[in-house]
């Protein structure tokens, strides 16, 4: 095996108790080669913070450098009115319950479209609730509209739950329906739905949506039909360590296929407002852990985001020092659906100049990159002028 000693020797311990399977773990990891479950593991179990950070770090900055990247987007919630019933959700309403919820209609989604007419921002993000009214020919128009408007900006939306769900009411399948929706405008899918893979978590979590199969199909014919997706792990609940790198596993193994992912998303289970309130949340040190063995083992992804408005500000600062690449985007006060669970940023907007200036405080390289991750502008060429 080939590695650099000196950073080598920068991250193993320096004192009496170094591990010897640590060791060998973090040689295969500088010169580049795959680890196994088996060693995931142990690094969830027995690696040190500052071991799994410095590893983490120069998996990161061999990848991406310095760089951190963000964009300017802004989502649309059609509602929150929901079929499912997940019992880690604090955002969703049944349809009995409409006072709690709403039901946008199609000209009030195109008006926030509008609302952005001549602002720079490159990105809507389209996620919500299963309406069983929203269909797949309400969403193709919505689609169409908002390309007519807009033919500049790249379209994200629906979740794999949602896809499932409209595709098998309009009785089409998974192929026939990202067809028709690629063609209506859909450029790219979020990461959504993954929750955790494993069955036996998923039957008690969310056990009336689509499984890890499904989830694991839509978005690979999705990566075969040109279009590129994100991928989540919610975490932190009632899963163990052996859940989430059964998790990441699965992942890796489809990019290993499609090489469709654009980056993996660790989401924070939070427990305000559900049915697993009584589940405490993990610390900001597990969150941190988590962000670095993902981006150990999860080779062949190209970024790690921190999703910084389920976060914080401050952890979205640290998880740059643990493998995270990506900050997502401004949002602009744009979405509730971590608010409503309890997230650290209840009004979740930052302007360009702000998410500018918390990378750049954290000794990073900020770049506002589009959803595909070309680079739109370098804003460390400012430092230097």
């Amino acid at each position: 095996m080939i590695y650099n000693q000196t950073v080598f020797e920068s991250f193993i311990y320096q004192d009496e108790n170094r591990d010897p399977r640590l060791e060998a773990i973090a040689a295969k990891v500088l010169a580049s080669e795959r680890i196994t479950p088996e060693e995931g593991l142990i690094l969830y179990s027995d690696a040190s913070l500052g071991f799994l950070g410095s590893l983490a770090n120069a998996v990161r900055e061999r990848k991406n450098g310095k760089t951190t990247y963000f964009n300017r987007n802004f989502h649309i919630e059609p509602t929150n009115i929901c079929v499912f019933t997940c019992n880690f959700c604090s955002y969703s309403r049944m349809l009995k319950e409409k006072e709690e919820g709403w039901e946008l209609s199609l000209d009030q989604m195109l008006d926030l479209v509008k609302k952005y007419k001549g602002q720079p921002v490159t990105e809507v993000h389209i996620v919500g609730g299963v309406h069983p009214k929203m269909n797949l020919d309400f969403f193709i128009r919505l689609l169409k509209e908002i390309r007519m408007l807009r033919p500049d900006l790249h379209i994200k939306g629906f979740t794999a739950v949602e896809l499932h769900y409209m595709f098998r009411k309009a009785k089409v399948n998974i192929e026939e329906g990202l067809r028709l929706m690629k063609s209506a405008g859909l450029d790219s899918l979020p990461g959504g739905g993954a929750e955790i893979f494993d069955e036996e978590i998923r039957s008690k979590i969310c056990a009336d949506k689509c499984n890890a199969d499904e989830w694991l199909e839509i978005h690979e014919t999705a990566h075969k039909l040109g279009m590129h997706s994100n991928a989540t792990m919610l975490y932190g609940h009632i899963e163990d360590y052996s859940h989430r790198i059964h998790h990441m596993e699965r992942l890796r193994q489809l990019q290993d296929v499609t090489g469709g992912f654009n980056t993996f998303i660790p989401l924070k289970f939070r427990n305000k407002g559900n049915d697993m309130s009584h589940v405490p949340e993990v610390s900001v040190v597990e969150d941190l852990k988590n962000y670095a063995v993902s981006r150990i083992y999860l080779d062949n992804f190209s970024h790690v985001k921190a999703y910084w408005p389920m976060i914080g500000r401050n952890t979205a600062q640290l998880s740059q020092a643990f493998g995270v690449d990506d900050l997502d985007g401004t949002i602009d006060d744009s979405t509730k659906i971590y608010s409503m669970a309890g997230a650290e940023d209840q009004n979740p907007a930052l302007s360009t100049e702000q998410l500018v200036e918390l990378i750049r405080e954290s000794g990073r390289r900020p770049i506002e990159r589009d959803t595909l991750y070309n680079v739109i502008k370098d804003y460390s060429e400012e430092l230097s002028q």
